[in-house]
């Protein structure tokens, strides 16, 4: 197709193993694999088209739409992957004189491109080479402690760093990558079982979505021998709740980036709940002071400030695709700063509390929501909960909690509840809102933004602001 050493191919799939095969052939090829999201909108294509200068694009039917609606894809050649109508080649005629792939690919070059997600502008290429995928890849199998063989459960995008993780990690154990296109539930639960899945490597979401299924309690999940979580913080009620129902060998918090893909790990997540650990073994980091402009500012124990990590790490990219600006902010002496807040203990480990841009000031008070969320997960009428701060007059913002809850329950309660924790007056909450979901991104991030911009749907309607006092 006319494709050289070099080039970007962007493709538009799920899950599947025409994505899985499409990898593997761009590392063999050293051609630069860029996968974005299925769901992408038509803009969203052309962005990433026109940023990557991609040659050839791969989708499917679910996203043959956008895929047409595209100005620039009209621009590209074309494969069209299963069943979709329409005049553009189909992937399976790519390979119809099959070879021997021989591997033309090296250490340095690019094997990779992700974007991240855009909650801030236009989203980032993140080029990763070839050397610090691999590098990644065996990491995660050592701090997993993954053995030959493993079986996971293949649901994690792979335009998501978990899910090309989850892929490479397989390979290397010659395991098994078990395809699920989107998740389901009742799904996943069967697929578990049929497989013999013996680990899984999900965003908290997705677990509690497993557990709160009602056929999990008819499932057999005693293949399951280990969890890993990443993406997100997992509250202490979830964290609890899984220990209980799979009982692992090991329970790992994973926290890292699609920049530098491990941070820290703590391989005993329920014996120090909301702990993120240690640097990971490729790794450096510091927390510095939350205004701090050089790395060398490095905030004391227990003093919330920014994570920061050195990019001298083998995992680590080495600077975005044509964002300068975002270089400039983001890359500074040697260090990447992550942008997400937390503290180290008196024992040295870590504790990711948010993002710098969630941070809630009120009253002049830095709070984080990670804290006031964990508090909340504890109470039985809380499915889910999401903590953000909203304009006050008096107080700059106000510390307001989004609750999905099971059935009934009164914000006097849940106040009570925090009144009883250990959780600070200061960081109570002032107002309770009852909503239908909490929003989240296609990868199970909560979208504070769309809290605070009133995007969600209430039930029933907001109950009454509670005094501070």
């Amino acid at each position: 197709m006319g494709l050289r050493k070099g080039d970007h191919v962007l493709s538009v799939l799920q899950n599947r193993n025409e994505a899985a095969t499409l990898h593997w052939a761009c590392q063999f090829a050293g051609l630069v694999m860029t996968p974005i999201n299925w769901r992408a909108k038509p803009e969203e294509i052309d962005h990433a088209l026109h940023d990557s200068g991609a040659r050839l694009l791969i989708y499917e039917a679910v996203s043959q739409e956008a895929v047409a609606q595209s100005v620039l894809a009209r621009t590209v050649p074309r494969l069209a992957v299963g069943k979709v109508d329409g005049v553009d080649a189909s992937f399976d005629q790519a390979f119809t004189e099959w070879a021997e792939p021989t591997p033309s690919a090296r250490a340095e070059d690019l094997s990779l491109m992700l974007y991240t997600s855009g909650t801030t502008g236009a989203p980032k290429g993140v080029p990763r080479r070839q050397r610090a995928e691999r590098v990644a890849a065996l990491a995660h199998v050592a701090q997993n402690r993954y053995a030959y063989g493993e079986r996971t459960l293949g649901v994690m995008p792979l335009y998501h760093t978990m899910g090309v993780r989850s892929l490479l990690t397989m390979a290397l154990v010659d395991g098994r990558f078990v395809c699920m296109p989107r998740f389901d539930a009742a799904a996943a639960l069967s697929l578990i079982e049929a497989e013999r899945v013996s680990h899984l490597y999900l965003v908290p979401t997705l677990y509690h979505d497993l557990l709160a299924h009602p056929d999990f309690k008819r499932t057999d999940t005693h293949s399951v021998r280990k969890l890993g979580f990443a993406g997100a913080p997992m509250h202490d009620a979830l964290l609890l709740k899984l220990q209980q129902a799979f009982q692992p060998e090991l329970f790992v918090n994973h926290y890292g980036s699609s920049e530098i893909y491990t941070f820290a790990i703590n391989q005993n997540a329920v014996g120090k709940p909301g702990s993120a650990g240690r640097a990971g073994m490729n790794t450096r980091l510091r927390v510095i002071k939350l205004d701090a402009k050089h790395p060398s500012e490095v905030a004391g124990p227990m003093e919330e400030g920014q994570i920061v990590a050195d990019l001298l790490s083998d995992e680590a990219f080495e600077g975005y695709h044509n964002r300068e600006e975002a270089n400039a902010r983001s890359l500074r002496d040697g260090w990447y700063f992550t942008g997400d807040t937390g503290y180290v203990d008196a024992e040295g480990d870590l504790f990711v509390t948010g993002r710098v841009d969630d941070m809630i000031i009120s009253g002049g008070e830095n709070i984080s929501p990670v804290d006031i969320e964990s508090v909340l997960s504890l109470h039985p009428s809380v499915d889910e909960v999401a903590v953000a701060g909203l304009k006050d007059e008096r107080w700059g913002q106000r510390v307001v909690a989004f609750v999905k809850a099971r059935g009934t329950v009164a914000a006097e309660t849940l106040d009570a509840h925090c009144r009883a924790s250990d959780l600070v007056n200061f960081k109570r909450p002032r107002e309770y809102v009852f909503v239908r979901e909490i929003p989240k991104s296609p990868v199970g991030k909560v979208l504070r933004r769309k809290l605070v911009a009133g995007d969600f749907d209430s039930d029933p309607p907001p109950l009454p602001v509670i005094p501070p006092a």
